[in-house]
C-alpha cells in the first residue's frame, strides 16, 4: 500500500469515495477470467463472500463492480484501504499503482466534501425535512411544510408482487396491528424525482423497511437500490431495521446481500399461522 499516497489514511475512507471511474477501471482489471493472475473472484473472496455467492456473480455482466457494491452494502469495514490491502493480498500491485492516480484524487474529493462548511442553517439542518423537494411528498402531508407523514415501515416491492402487499396492508393496518405502512403506489404523491422521495421516506419517515422478496425482486433496479440504500443506513442490521420477506417459493438464489437477515417466511405452511403475528410485532418494536 506504499504506492499510495502515505498522507491519505485509507483505512478511514469509506468505498463509496470510489466514483464509477475507479469502478469501471477495476472491473477492465479484474473481469476477465484470468489464468495467470488474480481476478475479482479472488478479491471476492478476500472479502469474506463465500463460494455459492461468488458463483452466483458469475452471470453478472460486471461482477467487479457487483462485488464492489455488495461489499459496500453489507460491511462497516469496506474502506478504501482494505480494499487497496485485498489487491495487494491477491498480488494485483499492477492494478493498484495503474489507479493509483485516480484513486488518490476520489479519496482526496471525499476528506474536501467531508470538510466542507454545512450549507444549511440550524433550524434547517434537523430531522424535519423543509427543502421543497421533500415538502408534501405523501398523501397525509401537511402541504404547508409543517409534521411530514410518519410510517411503521416502508414496504419495497415489485409490481408483480402488489397483490401480497394488498394482503399485508389488510393484515397489518386493517387489524388490531393498526399498523402504518408507506405503500409507494398508494401513499406517495406524483410528481417528485423518485430516488429522492424514496431515500427520504427509507431514511428519515419509516422506523423499518419490509423487503418482499421474489424473482421479479431480483430483476428490480428501484428494489435493488431501496434495499442497499436502507443496509447503507445499517450496517450489521444493529437496529433491525430491514426485514424480508419471503412469500411465494423462487426459482433464483435467495439475494446473498440479505443472507445474514432472519427472513420471515410465508411459504411454510407449518409455520403461516405465526406469519403475521411475528411480521407485526418485528414492526411494532421502537
Amino acid at each position: 500500500m506504499q504506492s499510495i499516497t502515505s498522507s491519505l489514511d485509507l483505512w478511514n475512507i469509506p468505498l463509496r469515495a470510489l466514483n464509477i471511474n475507479v469502478r469501471k477501471r477495476l472491473g477492465l482489471f479484474l473481469n476477465p477470467r484470468n489464468t495467470v493472475a488474480s481476478d475479482w473472484m479472488s478479491v471476492a473472496e478476500n472479502m469474506g463472500f463465500s463460494y455459492l455467492e461468488i458463483k452466483n456473480y458469475e452471470d453478472c455482466q460486471d461482477p467487479t463492480r457487483k462485488i464492489l457494491e455488495d461489499w459496500q452494502a453489507r460491511c462497516p469495514g469496506a474502506k478504501v484501504g482494505k480494499l487497496v490491502s485485498i489487491l495487494d493480498n491477491v498480488d494485483r500491485k499492477d492494478v493498484v499503482e495503474d489507479l493509483r492516480v485516480l484513486i488518490e484524487e476520489d479519496c482526496k474529493r471525499y476528506i474536501e466534501r467531508q470538510n466542507e462548511p454545512p450549507v444549511q442553517v440550524p433550524e434547517v439542518d434537523s430531522c424535519v425535512p423543509r427543502t421543497p423537494e421533500r415538502q408534501g411528498i405523501t398523501l397525509e402531508d401537511d402541504p404547508e411544510g409543517g409534521i411530514p407523514e410518519l410510517f411503521d415501515a416502508f414496504i419495497c416491492y415489485c409490481q408483480s408482487d402488489f397483490d401480497f402487499v394488498h394482503e399485508m396492508i389488510q393484515q397489518l393496518e386493517q387489524t388490531d396491528h393498526k399498523l402504518k405502512l408507506c405503500v409507494f403506489d398508494r401513499d406517495v404523491l406524483p410528481g417528485s424525482c423518485v430516488w429522492t422521495i424514496t431515500s427520504e421516506l427509507i431514511e428519515k419517515r419509516c422506523k423499518r423497511m419490509v423487503v418482499v422478496i421474489s424473482d421479479e425482486y431480483l430483476d428490480s433496479d428501484a428494489c435493488d437500490f431501496q434495499t442497499k440504500f436502507a443496509l447503507s443506513l445499517c450496517p450489521g442490521a444493529r437496529s433491525k431495521r430491514l426485514i424480508p420477506v419471503k412469500y411465494k417459493s423462487m426459482k433464483k438464489p435467495f439475494p446473498s446481500i440479505l443472507r445474514f437477515l432472519t427472513v420471515c417466511d410465508y411459504t411454510r405452511p407449518c409455520t403461516q399461522s405465526w406469519f403475521w403475528v411475528r411480521l407485526a410485532k418485528a414492526l411494532s418494536l421502537p
